[in-house]
């Protein structure tokens, strides 16, 4: 994982390292109708991972900028339906009654949207330009608005029991006794033993995102070139998957590598946090 952000964050200088450029076009090593030059995409020592099939564009530059979009995008979803499935869940387990009863229901009707067609809709809705956002940034401020705002109740449901097994505890009563207010009860007492089911949750609906990303980009809500995602690289992928298959094994293990990492620490953390666990 580490490795992984530190290869998005250092994309320009890994690339400058190789003198290689996401945008930069080399027109000569690849043929409009037979692709690039030589076998599995014109790989050669000025391009590890060789050129695309269309504008002879970098694979390794466009892999080290695409993990860029795709963790960015990822990791804003994940904060954004965390912090409402937290905040809801919270609010919801502790108050009961009514509160409960309708933020639940609000919840069920979130899971049962069509996320995809719901994408698809609000991006053709949209003009050029919205809030103050145009082209690529405002297709990713979209996937990440879709992501995030509809994947809040997984997390809110799990916020939720969590807290209705804590709300009767003897260290919660004894902070009512004392005259503490719901907002220090909430934040002093409950949030803490809240951190451990977060933060696994967190860690295993990273990876998530990134695979449902990957599914907007299929459906045609990527980025416009020369922009590029893993998913938006696999989407393009498709057309040579038979006669060049090395332009969807490059992304397709980004992303396999990736969700296997954070799947493997969301469960090692969940070990470390788990008391009964052996």
């Amino acid at each position: 994982m580490v490795v992984l952000v530190l290869l998005a964050v250092f994309a320009s200088a890994i690339s400058g390292l190789f003198g290689v450029s996401p945008n930069g076009l080399h027109p000569e090593l690849t043929d409009a109708t037979f692709g690039p030059h030589g076998g599995f995409g014109g790989i050669s020592w000025a391009h590890p991972l060789g050129v695309d099939q269309r504008m002879g564009r970098d694979l390794l530059a466009r892999l080290l900028f695409g993990a860029r979009v795709s963790l960015l995008m990822a990791g804003g979803a994940t904060l954004l339906s965390v912090g409402l499935g937290v905040a809801l869940g919270v609010v919801s387990g502790y108050l009961g009654g009514r509160v409960d009863l309708v933020i639940m229901r609000v919840a069920d009707v979130f899971l049962a949207f069509p996320l995809m067609l719901f994408a698809l809709g609000l991006t053709g809705a949209l003009s050029d330009s919205a809030f103050g956002l145009s082209g690529n940034a405002l297709r990713i401020a979209i996937m990440i608005f879709v992501m995030g705002f509809f994947n809040w109740p997984y997390i809110a449901r799990i916020v939720r029991a969590e807290v209705l097994s804590l709300r009767g505890r003897e260290f919660v009563d004894a902070a009512r006794a004392m005259g503490a207010s719901t907002r220090w009860i909430v934040w002093r007492e409950l949030l803490p033993n809240l951190m451990a089911p977060i933060l696994v949750y967190t860690t295993l609906l990273i990876p998530a995102n990134i695979v449902f990303e990957a599914g907007l980009s299929a459906l045609g809500i990527g980025l416009d070139p020369p922009a590029s995602s893993w998913g938006q690289m696999m989407t393009d992928a498709v057309a040579t998957v038979y006669t060049d298959p090395e332009y969807l094994i490059v992304p397709g293990m980004a992303v396999f590598i990736t969700v296997l990492a954070f799947n493997l620490f969301g469960d090692g953390l969940r070990n470390a946090t788990d008391p009964t666990a052996q």
